[in-house]
Parts: C-alpha cells; sequence; structure tokens
C-alpha cells in the first residue's frame, strides 16, 4: 500500500544537528515558508507574533553574540545554516492588537463596519487569558508554537531541513534585537538549511512511539 505523500515527507524529516555551510535555501522556497507562517492558524485569529529572519552575515553576527551565555553548541547553526527565523510573541496582547486584526478581516471581505463591535467581542476570550498587568504571554507564546508546528512540516514538504530551538537566550536577543523585536519576546528559533550528511542524526533511523501508544479513538 502506497503511503500518501504528507507522511512520507514527515518519515524523512529530521532534525538536523549539523548543516552544509555551502548549501543555501533558494529564495522561491523561503517565500512559501513565509506565507506558510503568515497563513497559520491561531486562536480567534489573534495572530500575536512577529517573525525576523537572520539571513545576512552581519544579523548573524548579531544572533551569535547570544549564544555567549548558554547552549554554544547552537551556535554553529546560525553559520552552517542558511536562515534562521526567530520566533516572537506579544506578551501583552490587547484589544487594541486584535483590532488590526478585524479591520483587516473586514478589509478582506469577512465582515461588515457596522458590525465590528460585534467582532471585537471575540476579545474577551483573550482576557480570560490575562492577567491584572495585562500579561497573557503564555496564551501568545502557545499560538507561536503552532506557527513552528506549520513550519516543520512546510519544510518536510519543500526537502529543506530545519532544526527548532528553545536552546537560545531569550534575555540577549531581546537586546540584541530590541528594535525589530518592539517588545515581542523571542524563546524559540528555528534554523533552516540542508543538512550535512556527516550529521549524526542523518544516519539514523526515523523513530516515534507506536501509534497505539498515543492515539485512541472513542
Amino acid at each position: 500500500m502506497l503511503k500518501h505523500p504528507i507522511i512520507v515527507d514527515l518519515e524523512k524529516r529530521k532534525t538536523s544537528k549539523k548543516y552544509d555551510p555551502s548549501k543555501r535555501v533558494p529564495p522561491e522556497k523561503m517565500e512559501i515558508l513565509y506565507d506558510s507562517l503568515r497563513l497559520t492558524a491561531s486562536s480567534i485569529n489573534s495572530q500575536p507574533w512577529k517573525f525576523i529572519v537572520i539571513e545576512s552575515r552581519s544579523a548573524k553576527q548579531r544572533l551569535a553574540k547570544t549564544f555567549s551565555r548558554k547552549n554554544p553548541h547552537n551556535k554553529k547553526h546560525v553559520f552552517d545554516g542558511s536562515h534562521v527565523i526567530l520566533f516572537a510573541h506579544n506578551p501583552k496582547y490587547s484589544i487594541y492588537d486584535y483590532a488590526k486584526v478585524v479591520d483587516a478581516d473586514i478589509a478582506n471581505g469577512r465582515g461588515v463596519i457596522e458590525d465590528r463591535d460585534k467582532y471585537l467581542a471575540k476579545f474577551s476570550f483573550a482576557e480570560l487569558k490575562t492577567d491584572l498587568s495585562g500579561n497573557n504571554a503564555e496564551w501568545t507564546k502557545a499560538q507561536v508554537y503552532i506557527a513552528l508546528g506549520n513550519a516543520l512540516h512546510t519544510l518536510a514538504r519543500l526537502d529543506v531541513d530545519g532544526t527548532a530551538m528553545e536552546g537560545i537566550d531569550p534575555e540577549l536577543i531581546s537586546q540584541e534585537f530590541e528594535d525589530e523585536l518592539a517588545g515581542y519576546v523571542c524563546e524559540v528559533a528555528l534554523a533552516v538549511g540542508y543538512h550535512h550528511p556527516e550529521g549524526t542524526n542523518a544516519k539514523l533511523p526515523k523513530s516515534r512511539l507506536a501509534k497505539e501508544d498515543i492515539i485512541q479513538v472513542l
């Protein structure tokens, strides 16, 4: 029985431990990745994220400096990989942020201006996730991980490798990219490129728990 192409792609996808610095991901594939990020689903369509793409040598040098305190082994992905994407979330997502989404929906034909207040009322769900100081970072960070999963799937379909990195320093990234982040917080990044054939993980078989161990159909 032939496997579905999606399953074939996901079975061959592995987290790269070593990248080939001689290979770059072509712009047309990166544009597909960017579109997949933009189209990612999020709670109440909040889209509380910002994606900072590290591509130039100067940007990579800036990012490399943020590995001075911990997880220096991940720094090699910055220079050997083709790109690194910083996945940032808004820790204080407000009704004013959501209003931008609602206004975009109306402009795109998903509603009418007369019902704007009704659409804004959906923000009440976000308010349930917000503390008295206006912080809802736990909720917005969760949305970013939906985008991360979508990106990894997209890369698998594009036959491009990726490495999700929580081994970064959010504090130093916030300092180094203060202007670009503008108050958003980055706690996970994604290295993108092509694996080196000598990378350890490239030689190992795919391994996951059995389907019956994790899925129960009622």
